[in-house]
This record gives C-alpha cells, structure tokens and sequence, in this order.
C-alpha cells in the first residue's frame, strides 16, 4: 500500500461530503485501488476502488509531489 500525505482544505472536505464521501473514504480507495486511470473531464489522475462500506468510488486528485495528494472530488461510480 502506497503512503501518501493529503492536503484537505475546508472546501474540499464539504465538496466530497455533498456526494456522501468522506476524508477516510476518500484516503482509502487512493492508497487501496482497484484501477487508476485519468479523469475525462478534467484529465487529472482518478483512483477507482472500494469504501470500507463497499461502495465502488471515483477519486479524482493532482499530485503535487511523489507523496502529496490533493483531493479535487469524489463520488459513487457504477462499477464497469
């Protein structure tokens, strides 16, 4: 399992909330993926993986360095 550090602002916290995901959901499907890719619409990278409560999540990030992330979005994903 890769370690990374996340950098939360307020704003973003309450971004992902509003689609029912929380900070540790968030950490858990980047560090734990089942695929990575790269998010159409913005073209940043996507991690896709499962929440504790195993619901199938889109993470969308930037990599700032090798080992900071900053979360962008998140949100429930049919699985594929």
């Amino acid at each position: 399992m890769p370690y990374f550090d996340f950098l939360w602002t307020d704003d973003i916290v309450e971004h992902i909330a509003h689609h029912g995901i929380s900070q540790d959901d968030f950490e858990q499907v980047v560090c734990n993926p089942v695929s990575t890719g790269k998010s159409r619409s913005s073209g940043l990278p996507a991690a896709w993986g499962y929440t504790s409560d195993g619901r199938y999540v889109m993470a969308v990030y930037e990599e700032l360095d090798d080992m900071t992330i900053l979360p962008v979005t998140a949100y429930e994903v049919p699985e594929s």
